[in-house]
């Protein structure tokens, strides 16, 4: 479990929250983000923007976590009002990635610079040191978030999530 992930940044305004991801954004990186963007919205924020001009690509399970965001913001309970995640400069194999598996739907898609909101400041983002069994649990929760949210990835992944599950059972009883 030791790939290496995205490299984030934030900055973050009133209810305004950049996150900048860099490299390869993967299941090493996506407990992070989820904590991250939890935090985030906890604190009150509603808009998010990614900024994936320097990201190369984003693994399933990313892309779960990235979805399931996408989702719990587009929801109408308990989601607040105006809540939005918008990603800026998706290359093309993340947008067809998002297409493909059917996510594209629950986000915004905007090309062109980052225009940062007057007062924006740089926050820290948090790094969480998971275990195996929280990568584990996360790469499961991630996939199956996708299946849930398209019927064409059951068949992509549920032999992946079988092996997840009974390695995650296996992880607990140690």
């Amino acid at each position: 479990m030791s790939s290496p992930g995205a490299k984030m940044s934030v900055l973050i305004g009133e209810r305004f929250a950049c996150v900048r991801i860099a490299g390869r954004a993967n299941f090493s990186s996506s407990i992070d983000f989820r904590t991250l963007l939890g935090a985030l919205l906890e604190k009150g924020y509603r808009y998010f923007m990614l900024d994936l001009s320097e990201c190369a690509l984003m693994d399933s399970t990313f892309l779960g976590v990235l979805a399931g965001f996408g989702l719990k913001l587009n929801s109408p309970q308990p989601a607040p009002a105006h809540a939005a995640i918008e990603l800026l400069n998706p290359n093309e194999r993340i947008s067809e990635l998002l297409e493909n598996l059917g996510v594209l739907h629950l986000f915004r898609v905007a090309h062109g610079p980052l225009v940062v909101p007057e007062g924006a400041y740089p926050c820290e983002t948090p790094s969480t040191n998971p275990t195996k069994q929280e990568f584990t649990r996360a790469c499961l929760e991630a996939h199956q978030t996708l299946m849930a949210l398209n019927a064409a990835n059951v068949a992509r992944f549920k032999d992946l999530t079988q092996f997840l599950a009974e390695d995650l059972n296996r992880l607990k009883e140690q």
